[in-house]
């Protein structure tokens, strides 16, 4: 005999306490962080609602456990660590829709062959939503943000090392992150 398991939905997301996402049709609980990608999440999302607020550009920097509600066949959310979103909000809800800009941090349990073979299909997800622009950050590597835009997800774009200043461009025209301000050492 078959057994056959109900899809999870947004609803069922409501109820999940913590951050999770639906993929594959299940919900996807993703476990707390340690403090170096939490510091590094939060000079980001820092950085980029200063620049937002000081130049008066249109939407809203969020920092994680925000839901977004999708659409993709396999994925009906996401979680990200830091983002950049343009559309309407909705109050208590989750919001609907990709966001413009995704920061994805790298957790200890983030390695391995298995982590980036997840990592490279999250980002095409991302894409295939309509995101345009995501970082992903690794504060262990010698490149620690790596830019991926819509289009050429395969290798990014550009990396960042320490020293050097990062952009969301064409997303946030003009940011600039200093790859220093993630690291309180």
């Amino acid at each position: 005999m078959m057994s056959t398991k109900a899809e999870a939905t947004i609803e069922d997301l409501y109820k999940v306490e913590g951050r999770a996402e639906i993929v594959g049709g299940e919900i996807v609980v993703m476990n707390p962080t340690g403090y170096m990608p939490s510091w590094a999440a939060g000079q980001i999302y820092f950085h980029l609602r200063l620049y937002l607020q000081n130049n008066h550009i249109s939407g809203v920097a969020l920092t994680d456990n925000i839901g977004f509600a999708v659409d993709l066949p396999h994925r009906k959310s996401f979680s990200p660590d830091v983002a950049f979103f343009q559309g309407k909000t909705t109050g208590m809800k989750f919001l609907e829709g990709a966001p413009a800009f995704a920061v994805e941090v790298r957790s200890e349990g983030d390695y391995g062959t298995s982590a980036e073979k997840q990592i490279a299909e999250k980002r095409a997800d991302y894409f295939a939503a309509g995101t345009q622009v995501v970082w992903e950050v690794d504060l262990l590597g010698d490149e620690i943000i790596k830019v991926y835009r819509n289009g050429e997800s395969a290798s990014p774009a550009a990396a960042y090392r320490r020293g050097e200043t990062a952009d969301a461009e064409p997303v946030i025209p003009g940011w600039r992150f200093p790859v220093n301000e993630m690291f309180s050492d």
